[in-house]
């Protein structure tokens, strides 16, 4: 039976918390509720309430005691519930968390879960995108997965990583996106882009909700001619610099599509290492595709006007494509 997203996770961490005594999860509503999107449903019946713990509803706390922890030879899991909460706990991240290894070579294995995105009428304070703020933080690891499969094995990475990650999982995804997982463990690298559809035209540099988006659009420019290449980042800290120039040198003409706003964004990094190390095999220029920099819309026809989506990413596409 085809997993869900939602499902995938749930798995990955239910794996891993059976495989390792260490791993324990927290956050606001996961036990008795079992979390708000149902994540964490049933974890607390099975591994009871010192693995699986309600806490009160203050973001700093929860990863200030992660942090804590983890100093103490556990692997913490945490939940922000909606990733928008998450610069409540902002300065435990970027200033403690993301510090320890460099300050005294200590390891601080956690993962902050940060459910992101739009798409679901949430409005400006249940909807962004922030894995901006925290590529911009030596120290941390930033994941964002597009598939069932790779949030499943990017989770159980996660986990075992020594690191802190944020683990951005996108909304919308949860229940919509469904594949057949391998029976067999297995676990995707951080820090590893994947190319998702080969192409010889041009290539579309994504991540998260975004490949889809991508593949929507690939297959209507493909029914034109032009042939799209497809990059899935998943890994936004560190970027896998090797895989994006490959493709940029192959097709010569690339598009860095984000549903996160423009300014600022991870869009504006992947953009300059391939003006940097690429420039001379691109034919046309570096397009950008992402949401406006305004607060994300509450109405649904504003919210659809404000997403990028697979209408805009063809329009983008034919241009560059005559260029």
């Amino acid at each position: 039976m085809p997993t869900t997203y939602l499902e995938a996770i749930r798995e990955g961490m239910w794996e891993e918390m059976e495989r390792d005594p260490s791993v324990f999860l927290l956050g606001e509503d996961i036990g008795v509720y079992g979390g708000a999107f149902k994540v964490t449903a049933g974890m607390l019946d099975h591994f009871g309430e010192r693995r699986v713990v309600d806490t009160p509803i203050s973001e700093s706390a929860i990863v200030g005691a992660a942090i804590g922890a983890s100093l103490m030879g556990l692997r913490p899991v945490t939940e922000m519930q909606f990733s928008d909460f998450i610069t409540c706990a902002y300065d435990q991240i970027v200033s403690f968390a993301a510090k320890c290894r460099y300050r005294w070579g200590a390891a601080v294995p956690i993962v902050i879960r940060a459910p992101s995105g739009g798409g679901i009428h949430g409005g400006p304070f249940h909807s962004q995108n922030p894995e901006a703020l925290f590529t911009h933080t030596p120290g941390l690891k930033v994941v964002a997965p597009a598939t069932a499969y790779d949030a499943k094995g990017l989770i159980k990475s996660a986990i075992r990583d020594n690191d802190p990650v944020l683990f951005f999982e996108h909304k919308a995804l949860y229940r919509r996106i469904k594949e057949d997982l391998p029976a067999e463990e297995y676990t995707v690298p951080i820090g590893k882009a994947k190319v998702v559809r080969e192409g010889r035209d041009l290539s579309i540099i994504t991540y998260g909700a975004m490949v889809h988006a991508a593949m929507e659009a690939a297959g209507t420019l493909d029914s034109e001619g032009i042939s799209v290449e497809i990059v899935d980042l998943r890994t936004l800290q560190p970027l896998d610099d090797d895989t994006i120039l490959a493709s940029v040198r192959k097709t010569s003409k690339v598009i860095v599509l984000h549903e996160a706003t423009l300014s600022g964004g991870v869009g504006g990094e992947v953009s300059s290492r391939i003006s940097e190390r690429a420039f001379e095999h691109l034919d046309g220029p570096i397009v950008r595709i992402a949401a406006p920099d305004t607060p994300v819309p509450f109405s649904p026809p504003l919210e659809e006007a404000f997403l990028p989506n697979a209408e805009k990413i063809v329009e983008k596409a034919r241009w560059l494509a005559r260029y």
